[in-house]
């Protein structure tokens, strides 16, 4: 088993920044790519930024010169920096990873945290 754990989301203004963290725990042999989704009630969850093993990074375009993402392959862990943030960008965040576990890989998920850009 492995367990995905968030933090770091809130209530910011327009304009604002938030780094949101997501640690992987449990049955890890290597985390392959990682990326961050987000869901609004009533949409399809959607991208918003990937990154690969190897560092290599993809954005939504929605998000593109705003967010960065990163990740710490020591820490098991993946981030997404959101600056100039707008109302647009309130949704509940999901952090997803790849996980091999010396037999196969699974996607994992995390239980969310709630952004919410005030104007």
């Amino acid at each position: 088993q492995v367990q995905l754990v968030e933090s770091g989301g809130g209530l910011v203004q327009a304009g604002g920044s938030l780094r949101l963290s997501c640690a992987a725990s449990g049955s890890i042999f290597r985390i392959n790519s990682m990326a961050w989704f987000r869901q609004v009630p009533g949409k399809q969850r959607e991208l918003v930024a990937h990154i690969t093993s190897g560092g290599t990074t993809n954005y939504a375009d929605s998000v593109r010169g705003r967010f960065t993402i990163s990740r710490d392959n020591a820490k098991n862990a993946v981030y997404l920096q959101m600056s100039s943030l707008k109302p647009e960008d309130t949704a509940v965040y999901y952090c997803n990873a790849q996980i091999f576990d010396r037999f196969k890989t699974n996607s994992w998920w995390g239980q969310g945290t709630q952004v919410t850009v005030s104007s």
